[in-house]
């Protein structure tokens, strides 16, 4: 395998992974509702998503670095299907909230293995010195782009699907299952991984609590990936910020809820857009800054000023206010972008393969923590002190958040006992 076929491979199985995450988000909320359920339910449907997802984060990292990256994606492939088929179908809540323990399961064990297979294949093929930045930017520009060709096309369907064929909401979803279907067949298919000597489930299951528990070591203990994970945490408040305050914000602008329902779909198939261009250009900020630290100083202090500029409009109405809540929401994808595909490399240039996806799915945890704080805080503080203050807020705790990459420090390395090239995952 060449680097080029590796990269093809990378941006694939991202773009098919996050293409039925953006195929199902418009209509999830309205198939639920229109199904019977209350907006309690839904979201406590949400919920245990979210609960499933945090609490297996560290466990299916860990098991990756263990069994292989293709075996974890493939397994992640087939829980979206099951997930998104029973979503299409389910009529009461408790069907729902078992499709969202599924599509949980499925969101945790696609945290990190993609990534961590092209890093170990580029590496397989170039050495340890090979630049991860290009490729991963584009790795991440095709999430992007699949969110965003995603929200647009799960928006369109249902008014394009004839009723008496399926119910016009439900098709997307059943669209989403479809696609995952095709990323279970590429996955199997199209990510070699060396051959290792066959292992029994028993001694495989006792080895990821010590892989586990050696990758949070790293991250607690090494300065460079501890200052990773804080800004994580900070980039998880900002994006649980822009879910919870962004779609009342438009519908206020728009005027009603239907119109408002469609302005935010348009607004964030053009963040997702947005945060394709970040990651494409996330190579060439970090070149012109003069390193990756830096580069994801002006991501951070970009992304930061556009909150800023959210706050400062948030006394705008109507046409006016709907232009700039826009643009300001799509320079703040472009900036949270460059910072995280800089992030992205400088975590794995942290770690070896034995640890690599567990790392990552670390600062997933710590991303998704600091989502949690936000959304205990951000909404009770917008209801009582208004739109300009929270957003204020979150301005200031992801400008705070750039002085963790002044001085970063270098990569302390990890724990040979634990570094098993037979893992790589390089084809």
């Amino acid at each position: 395998m060449t680097a080029r076929s590796a990269l093809r491979r990378y941006m694939l199985v991202n773009f098919l992974t996050w293409l039925p995450v953006g195929l199902m988000m418009a209509a999830m909320v309205l198939l639920m509702t229109e199904r019977g359920l209350s907006l309690a339910q839904v979201g406590l449907s949400v919920t245990v998503f979210s609960i499933v997802t945090v609490s297996l984060e560290l466990p299916t990292g860990g098991l990756a670095d263990v069994v292989g990256r293709r075996v974890v994606l493939a397994a992640s492939a087939a829980f979206t299907v099951a997930g998104l088929a029973l979503m299409s179908v389910s009529t009461t809540f408790w069907m729902f909230l078992l499709s969202g323990a599924l599509k949980g399961v499925a969101r945790a064990l696609s945290s990190g293995p993609a990534t961590s297979w092209y890093v170990d294949t580029l590496h397989g093929i170039e050495g340890h010195e090979a630049d991860l930045k290009p490729g991963l930017a584009r790795g991440g520009a095709m999430e992007s782009v699949a969110l965003c060709i995603g929200v647009l096309a799960g928006g369109g369907v249902p008014l394009l699907v004839p009723p008496s064929l399926v119910v016009p909401l439900a098709a997307p979803p059943m669209l989403g299952a479809l696609a995952a279907a095709v990323l279970l067949v590429v996955v199997v298919f199209a990510l070699p991984e060396p051959a290792h000597e066959r292992r029994l489930l028993a001694s495989v299951l006792r080895e990821v609590p010590a892989t586990v528990a050696a990758g949070v070591r790293l991250a607690a203990g090494g300065a460079m990936l501890r200052r990773l994970m804080l800004a994580a945490a900070a980039s998880g408040v900002v994006l649980m910020t822009i879910e919870l305050l962004t779609p009342g914000r438009l519908a206020e602008l728009a005027g009603t809820a239907e119109r408002g329902s469609l302005a935010y779909a348009v607004v964030a198939a053009l963040g997702f857009a947005g945060s394709a261009i970040g990651s494409a250009l996330a190579p060439r900020a970090a070149r012109i800054a003069g390193g990756s630290a830096r580069g994801a100083i002006a991501g951070t202090a970009l992304a930061a000023l556009s909150v800023g500029a959210l706050a400062a409009t948030a006394g705008l109405g109507g046409l006016p206010g709907l232009a700039s809540a826009g643009l300001a929401y799509v320079v703040l994808f472009v900036g949270i972008a460059v910072t995280s595909v800089l992030c992205l490399e400088m975590t794995h240039n942290a770690v070896t393969a034995a640890e690599r996806t567990t790392v990552t799915s670390t600062s997933s945890l710590s991303q998704q923590s600091g989502g949690i704080v936000a959304n205990l805080t951000i909404a009770s503080l917008a209801a009582q002190a208004g739109l300009a203050a929270a957003w204020g807020v979150t301005a200031v705790v992801l400008l705070s958040s750039a002085l963790l990459f002044l001085r970063m420090p270098a990569p302390t390395g990890s724990s040979p006992a634990r570094a098993r090239p037979v893992r790589a995952g390089s084809g």
